[in-house]
């Protein structure tokens, strides 16, 4: 989306791959081993590339979450085909690997949708506010990574799912809703 809307960054970085070692982050795939928590890097985004810069950073973010939410619908989609014409069974492999992929494909989305920096969330909601709220909005976003990363010791650390309690209810009622209407 941002190489259509005229920031080449990540294609001349060699970012436009499948190939997943274009995409790891040393930290966060450590973070994932060790604290079952991990990231990868962030695709390079230059906005002053953009002929609308807060309009074009919000759709290119908005791409991400929104790529979860089709890859997930998909998955429910063939989940219920594969069901109704017998090629799965309740609790074989397949049938647990489809369902996880849904509910991971929907906890990526709703992750993040939320309004912290560095997540799409952040940059969805800087393009959705008014241009004289964006000097403060900025101010808070340099503290949101450590926000972020409390919310996630919270849960993995301490045992208090407070993104557990965000994401949990629109992740069960997706989830439920793509295999109703299949």
């Amino acid at each position: 989306m941002a190489n259509r809307l005229g920031d080449p960054t990540a294609r001349l970085e060699g970012r436009l791959t499948l190939n997943p070692m274009a995409h790891l982050d040393p930290i966060g795939t450590l973070c994932l081993f060790l604290a079952y928590f991990g990231w990868g890097r962030p695709v390079p985004v230059n906005t002053s590339n953009f002929k609308h810069p807060l309009r074009d950073d919000m759709f290119v973010s908005a791409c991400g979450p929104l790529s979860n939410f089709l890859t997930a619908f998909l998955l429910a989609l063939f989940f219920k085909l594969s069901l109704r014409f017998h090629l799965l069974t309740p609790h074989s492999y397949f049938y647990d690997v489809l369902r996880l992929g849904l509910v991971i494909n929907l906890s990526l989305c709703f992750f993040n949708l939320i309004p912290l920096y560095p997540l799409d969330g952040s940059h969805i909601l800087r393009g959705l506010i008014p241009r004289s709220m964006i000097p403060g909005y900025e101010r808070f976003s340099s503290y949101s990574p450590f926000l972020l990363l409390s919310l996630v010791a919270m849960g993995s650390i301490f045992q208090v799912p407070v993104l557990g309690n965000i994401m949990g209810p629109p992740i069960r009622f997706f989830s439920r809703l793509f295999i109703s209407i299949l």
